[in-house]
């Protein structure tokens, strides 16, 4: 197998395969990322990635605890043994929250960390590496694999026709891909699969809103800091309100993030080339208008309906489709179990929740504030991951 072992250098499998799974939330395991939370923290080159600092403060020992009260249930559990993780190659710090779940749920970890180069995952590489050289980590530290390959390796049939479990983040023909390798008998997937994702804004109070700059910055968070790929990142927009109060609350919202743009973003020409070609196969589909905007790095199309394949339309780096409703639950028909996130701003949670409810939407399955979209959670896709990836067992 053509295998780069990011860490540890070596690994004999068949003794590593000896795995004892652990009780979620083990101390040790909420020591060890506490010390890994500590070591990014203090290191000076963490300042640079937003994500790295975003993802050391999930593993802080407080937050643990946190996660420990809430899923923490009672019951019998153990970790099910060995997962095999397959991190996408589009949110460099996804492969860090998948381990994360993992070590929580009391297992050992095969992560397969996307072949693109990113200094975030070498950064976190590189502290997991120096917390094996303390004998206090060196249980959990034994617990995990980190590895790279391409996919013309075989290296993905041999991890799964062990692992326990094989979570598979990325597109759907990734999944239909690597569902190719079987997996034993008593094994099973948990998939995050191509997903799409939108945001509702309260029209009326995004006008009275005296801190726009700050949703602007949370709204960029949300979209271009990782260029719009992450599952969770909003590519429509809806306006709740009447036509010329969303007119000025668009022209408000848009003259902010804006500004966050041009400050913060450059885009890549590979990437104006797609939103051009985007734009042309929109068109012919489905009537739209192209707002005006000071370039290319922010694409506004206003809808004049709201097609129910309006996710089959969607673009990287800055291109969103716009449309205007009276009522949240005008957007229901459109919403299919490809739907994962919706953020907001502006609405009561009573609202949001009759939304889910009363229409019985077969999608969405998180909702979040506007500038919240990329935060993790143990919780995903609708999977509770600590009990998925754990096993109860029962005395009577």
């Amino acid at each position: 197998m053509n295998i780069k072992q990011l860490f540890p250098e070596s690994i004999d499998w068949d003794s590593w395969r000896k795995y004892k799974p652990d009780v979620p939330f083990s101390n040790d395991v909420i020591n060890y990322l506490n010390a890994l939370s500590n070591a990014l923290l203090k290191d000076k080159l963490s300042r640079t990635y937003s994500d790295v600092v975003t993802f050391a403060f999930f593993c802080r020992k407080a937050n643990l605890l946190d996660l420990k009260d809430k899923y923490q249930t009672g019951k019998i559990q153990l970790g099910r043994g060995i997962l095999f993780h397959i991190a996408p190659s589009n949110v460099p710090i996804n492969f860090g929250y998948s381990l994360i779940a993992g070590l929580l749920s009391g297992n050992y970890n095969i992560v397969r960390v996307s072949s693109k180069e990113f200094p975030q995952v070498d950064l976190i590489v590189k502290h997991i590496c120096l917390l094996n050289e303390d004998k206090v980590y060196r249980d959990v530290s034994q617990r995990i694999a980190l590895v790279k390959y391409e996919r013309t390796s075989d290296a993905t049939t041999f991890f799964s026709s062990f692992c326990n479990v094989r979570i598979i983040w990325g597109g759907d023909k990734t999944i239909s891909q690597i569902r190719k390798s079987p997996l034993s008998p008593h094994a099973f997937d948990v998939t995050f699969s191509d997903r799409y994702s939108l945001a509702v804004i309260n029209a009326e109070g995004l006008i009275r809103e005296n801190n726009i700059k700050k949703i602007a910055e949370g709204f960029y968070n949300d979209t271009y800091l990782f260029d719009q790929n992450a599952c969770s990142a909003p590519h429509l927009i809806v306006w709740v309100g009447q036509e010329l109060i969303a007119k000025e609350a668009q022209c408000k919202f848009w003259d902010a993030v804006t500004v966050e743009v041009q400050k913060k973003y450059e885009l890549q020409s590979v990437l104006a080339i797609d939103k051009l070609t985007a734009f042309y196969k929109q068109s012919v589909n489905m009537s739209i208008k192209k707002e005006n905007t000071c370039d290319n790095s922010l694409i506004r199309l206003k809808l004049k309906e709201l097609p129910d394949n309006i996710d089959d339309f969607r673009c990287a780096g800055g291109y969103f489709s716009e449309y205007t409703v009276n009522n949240i639950d005008e957007i229901a028909p459109i919403v299919k179990d490809k739907y994962q996130t919706l953020a907001y701003w502006g609405f009561k949670k009573e609202c949001l929740l009759n939304f889910i409810i009363h229409n019985r939407l077969i999608g969405i399955d998180r909702v979040v504030p506007l500038g919240e979209t990329t935060s993790f959670s143990l919780t995903w896709d609708g999977y509770n991951l600590i009990d998925t990836l754990s096993r109860e067992c029962t005395i009577l």
